[in-house]
Formats: C-alpha cells, structure tokens, sequence
C-alpha cells in the first residue's frame, strides 16, 4: 500500500502560519533546506495531493520557476525542487476550482476519502501533502496518513494558525530527526499509529 507523506514547516511554538493565516512570516525561516527536503520527497513520489488554497499558492511561484529555469532569480535548491516535481501527478482537493486541465485531477471533498483511500490501495509511489493542513488534519483524523514530517524553524510566533486543528485522534511514533549544517531548522518525522492499532 502506498503512503500519504505530509510535509509542512511551522514556528517552534507549533504555527502553520501567522496571524492572518499569513504564510509568508514562514518564508525567512525555511532557508534552502526546506526546499532541497522537499525535492528528495518528490523524488520518491508520484503524486502531489493539495487542497485549494494551497495549490493555488504553488501555481503562483512554481510554474515560473519550471518555464524559466536558467533563471539566476532562483535558487539552485529551488530549480531542484522544480524539476523534482515535474514528473509528479497533482490532484486537488476542492468543491471551487473548475476547469479542465490534462495535468491536475479534482476531487470533490464529498469524494475525497473514498478516492484517496483507492488511490492508496493502487500500486506507485509515496503520496505527498505539502501545505495544505485543512485537508490533511481532515485526512489525519479519518486514518489516510502515514507520516508526519515537519520542518521545525527558528522562530517564535505567538500568534496564527496551528499546525493541528483541536486535538487529532492519532498516536505518533518518533521514526528520524535531522537536521542540516548552518540550517537552524530541525526536521521530525513520524509515523502514524492506525487507530486500530
């Protein structure tokens, strides 16, 4: 069976992103090796799963990146995460958007748990959630994930919106922590207990 692997960075005292719902308060902490963890994470999957908001923040940076990659406006690490991700399928999650395009799937929430736990059964890679914390705490608490990997950064927000909606019914399981060289980020990763287990 196929993993769905949540990815997400948040502030040390446990925000997705600050007041607001503000993601880019996050952006000065991420450094490089936000982005060079998540292209070893797409190297390993085959799919992106996404809610709404979150794809449409990605449409906004990543499509430029892939059209202009010699670019000197980006990042080596940040044309590693692209071309990563460019043999990666997307699937939204999403009653709003519309249109009809050959490279993303929706799926309408009403059909989210059932599809997804079919797309888990099939053969292929790790399923990948970056961003996205509506779908996947929805997801966590009806059993779909399998890990939890979150970038812990150096900074202290006070305020915002936490990384987990109320208290998820899930046990964890320590599996790694890592970290980088002249990064302040620490990363944990944890497995997921079925709550049948």
């Amino acid at each position: 069976m196929r993993k769905i692997i949540v990815y997400n960075i948040i502030s040390l005292d446990g925000y997705h992103t600050g007041p607001g719902n503000e993601v880019s308060v996050m952006f000065p902490m991420m450094g490089d090796v936000f982005d060079t963890y998540n292209a070893e994470l797409l190297r390993a999957a085959d799919t992106h799963l996404a809610g709404r908001v979150s794809f449409e923040l990605f449409q906004s940076f990543w499509p430029e990146v892939a059209e202009n990659p010699d670019s000197e406006k980006w990042t080596p690490e940040q044309k590693e995460l692209s071309n990563a991700g460019q043999s990666v399928n997307t699937i939204v999650v999403s009653d709003t958007l519309t249109g009809n395009r050959p490279d993303i799937r929706i799926i309408r929430r009403a059909d989210a748990y059932q599809q997804i736990a079919e797309l888990k059964r099939q053969t292929g890679k790790d399923i990948l959630i970056t961003g996205s914390r509506t779908l996947w705490n929805d997801l966590l608490a009806h059993d779909l994930i399998d890990e939890i990997h979150l970038m812990i950064g150096n900074i202290v927000l006070g305020e915002g919106i936490p990384v987990f909606v109320g208290k998820p019914p899930a046990s964890l399981r320590l599996i790694d922590v890592r970290r980088w060289e002249g990064s302040d980020n620490i990363l944990v990763r944890y497995k997921i207990l079925s709550k049948s287990v």
